[in-house]
């Protein structure tokens, strides 16, 4: 008898895993489903490419140059982030036609080149072009 009942404990004792791997892989289909549906925001940037010219100052369009310090220059003089789209619009009524070329240096604040690009685009300019200080 004690056998019997002995060997019944043991059958008892097992922990059937099936039940807790079918959640896993219900919350596993779960996750890839909702990771897919998320969309991340940000700023789509076009890089240059590499047709565009080494040195933007050869071309013809209006030059706005970005310090690392965040200082903003435009004709080798220094600009005011609010002078900007005066700045431009001016430079625009001689040549309508000039895109603008940004020049970023390396350590400058995002905000300060969105602030620049939005009044550039605001000015009503038709191409905005971007460079980096190598």
């Amino acid at each position: 008898m004690r056998k019997i009942a002995k060997d019944k404990e043991q059958d008892g004792a097992e922990i059937d895993l099936t039940p807790m791997l079918d959640v896993v892989f219900i919350m596993l289909i779960f996750f890839i489903v909702v990771a897919s549906f998320i969309k991340e925001a940000g700023v789509e940037v076009n890089r240059p490419d590499k047709n565009q010219p080494d040195n933007p100052e050869d071309s013809t369009s209006i030059l706005v140059e970005i310090a690392s310090d965040n200082q903003i220059w435009m004709e080798n003089r220094r600009v005011d982030i609010r002078a900007v789209r005066a700045n431009i619009q001016r430079l625009l009524a001689e040549d309508p036609e000039a895109p603008v070329t940004i020049k970023v240096e390396k350590g400058a604040e995002a905000g300060t080149v969105v602030d620049v690009a939005d009044a550039a685009r605001e000015s009503g300019v038709a191409a905005v072009n971007w460079a980096s200080d190598r």
